[in-house]
């Protein structure tokens, strides 16, 4: 019951980098940290990071075990941002959700290009007692479809990439700060104006 307890979480690596259970990339290794690019975003990379900023994947999953497809299930994970760290090393800020967990954890992926379509890729990576698994997952007109395998089982997903809502205290943030915004263009306009008047006296 455990085993299929901790596999219900492996869609979500797919899309978190396998990391319900915190994975390293290497024993004692931390995750490569973002780093301002040497050169500017390109245009489709720009998109990606469009795409995933603050977004929600919602859809289904489809666990193959020795074989056999299992029934399907409702999936949904929880993306504040990505960076591009170094090369094709993306770092993905995730929410994972399982069981009586919450939290929020930066996953390196790969990003490789099908023309202007990002795949996420995820190559080799352990999870204690379950053991390595692959995946890629392609991102392309606001959906999500992909595949991840490990020791006996693999299995599909797919969806949609929405844009989570903001929190009551995020929108009143912003309110706020735009009408501050407002407030001080409209003194700086008043101002320049007051100047202008005094000039012409």
């Amino acid at each position: 019951m455990r085993n299929r307890t901790l596999l219900a979480c492996v869609p979500a690596v797919a899309l978190s980098a396998l990391v319900a259970l915190r994975v390293p990339s290497a024993a004692g290794e931390d995750p490569p940290k973002p780093v301002v690019p040497a050169a500017p975003l390109e245009p489709r990379e720009k998109k990606l990071v469009e795409m995933l900023e603050n977004a929600v994947l919602k859809g289904r999953w489809r666990l193959v075990e020795d074989g056999k497809l299992g029934a399907e299930a409702d999936d949904s994970y929880s993306i504040q941002s990505i960076e591009k760290a170094r090369g094709a090393v993306w770092i993905v800020k995730a929410r994972i959700q399982y069981g009586d967990k919450d939290i929020t954890v930066p996953v390196p992926v790969e990003v490789h290009w099908a023309g202007d379509t990002p795949v996420l890729a995820i190559t080799d990576k352990g999870i204690p007692g379950l053991g390595t698994y692959t995946a890629r997952v392609l991102l392309h007109g606001g959906h999500y479809t992909g595949t991840w395998s490990g020791p006996g089982h693999a299995g599909f997903l797919s969806g949609v990439i929405e844009k989570a809502a903001a929190a009551p205290e995020a929108k009143e943030k912003q309110e706020k700060q735009e009408k501050q915004e407002k407030q001080e263009k409209q003194e700086k306009q008043e101002k320049q104006e007051k100047q202008e008047k005094q000039e012409k006296q």
